[in-house]
C-alpha cells in the first residue's frame, strides 16, 4: 500500500511539474509575441509621413542640385573652390545596403545626398566626395555613409553601414590608416544631419549629446573615428535657421545655414577648427555659400549638348 502510494504521489508531482513547465512557456512565448508585437507598433508608430508638399517636391523623378563658392582650409591656408550638394529620392536595398535596381520588399526610401568638393592646394587639386542614404520617413540612423578623397599623393576611401552596429571599414595611402575595420555603438552621425534637414528641421536634436563627426573631417585631420562629446542648438534668424555644433575636444565649430521654410534649402556652412600639424596648426574656417540651384534628371543628360547646363549651376 505504501509503494502504490509512493507511485500515484510521484506520477501527481510529475503531472504538476509538467503543467507548470508548460505554463511558463507559454508565458514566456506570450511575453515574446507581446514584444514582437511592440517593437513592430513602436516601428511603425516612428515611421514620419511625408507631406504631400514633400512628395510633390521629392518625388518629381528630379533631383536638385546646388553649386556652392568653397572657400576650403587646408595645410594651413584658405583655398578657394567650389561645392556641389545633390539630393535625390531612390529606393534602397537594406539587405545589400545599395541603390536598388528594382521592386524588392526590403526595399527602404530614402533621401540621398552625394555632396562633392574640388580645390587646389598649390599644383595639386583635391577632389572629395560624401554620400549618405537617409531613410525619408526619418525612423532610424542613415543606412549607409561613405566618403573618398583623391589627390596626387593617393586616395582614401570609407564606409559605414548601419547594422547591428555602426559597420565601418576605410581604406589609406597612410600606413598607419591603410586598411581598418571596426564596429562602433549607433550615435547621431553627422553626416546624415544634412539629409535630415531637409526632411524634418523640426525633429533636429539640440543640447549635450554625442555625435560622430563626419567621415571628411575625420579622414582629413587623421582624428579617432568614434562619438565625440557636442554641444547643439538651433537658431533662427529673417528666415535662416542656423544648425551649430561645437565639439569642445575637437575645438571644432560647424554652422549649417538653411531656409526656414520648405523645402529647407542649405544656403551655407562654416566649419572652424584647427587644420595643420603640431605646432604649425592654425584655427582656419571653411566656408560655403550658395550659387545657384536647379531640379533635373541629370542621369539622363549626359551627352555634350547638355554641357551648357553646367553654366546654369556657375561651374
Amino acid at each position: 500500500m505504501k509503494n502504490y502510494l509512493k507511485v500515484v504521489i510521484s506520477l501527481l508531482t510529475f503531472a504538476a511539474l509538467t503543467l507548470f513547465l508548460q505554463s511558463c512557456n507559454e508565458q514566456v512565448a506570450a511575453q515574446k509575441n507581446n514584444l514582437a508585437m511592440s517593437t513592430a507598433i513602436t516601428s511603425a508608430a516612428d515611421k514620419k509621413p511625408l507631406s504631400e508638399e514633400f512628395k510633390h517636391y521629392w518625388y518629381a523623378g528630379e533631383a536638385e542640385i546646388t553649386s556652392y563658392k568653397l572657400e576650403q582650409a587646408r595645410y594651413g591656408e584658405i583655398r578657394e573652390g567650389n561645392a556641389v550638394m545633390i539630393y535625390v529620392t531612390e529606393p534602397f536595398h537594406n539587405q545589400k545596403q545599395v541603390k536598388a535596381d528594382g521592386n524588392n520588399p526590403d526595399n527602404i526610401p530614402v533621401l540621398k545626398l552625394n555632396s562633392t568638393k574640388k580645390y587646389l592646394t598649390g599644383i595639386y587639386p583635391y577632389s572629395i566626395m560624401s554620400s549618405s542614404f537617409y531613410p525619408v520617413h526619418d525612423n532610424q540612423h542613415a543606412l549607409k555613409v561613405s566618403f573618398s578623397s583623391q589627390e596626387w599623393c593617393g586616395q582614401v576611401y570609407a564606409q559605414l553601414n548601419n547594422r547591428e552596429a555602426f559597420e565601418i571599414m576605410s581604406h589609406s595611402y597612410f600606413e598607419s590608416e591603410a586598411d581598418v575595420a571596426l564596429n562602433l555603438e549607433k550615435a547621431l552621425l553627422e553626416n546624415e544631419l544634412w539629409n535630415k534637414i531637409r526632411i524634418n528641421p523640426e525633429g533636429l536634436p539640440t543640447g549635450n549629446m554625442q555625435i560622430i563627426p563626419s567621415m571628411e573631417y575625420i579622414r582629413l585631420t587623421h582624428k579617432e573615428l568614434k562619438s565625440y562629446n557636442a554641444d547643439v542648438s538651433l537658431t533662427k534668424n529673417n528666415g535662416i535657421t542656423t544648425y551649430n555644433i561645437n565639439y569642445p575636444e575637437l575645438g571644432r565649430s560647424l554652422k549649417i545655414s538653411f531656409s526656414t521654410s520648405f523645402p529647407h534649402t542649405i544656403e551655407s556652412w562654416s566649419d572652424t577648427f584647427k587644420d595643420g600639424y603640431g605646432p604649425k596648426a592654425k584655427l582656419l574656417t571653411s566656408t560655403a555659400t550658395k550659387l545657384k540651384s536647379i531640379k533635373s534628371p541629370y542621369w539622363q543628360k549626359n551627352s555634350n549638348e547638355y554641357l551648357p547646363l553646367r553654366d546654369s549651376l556657375g561651374l
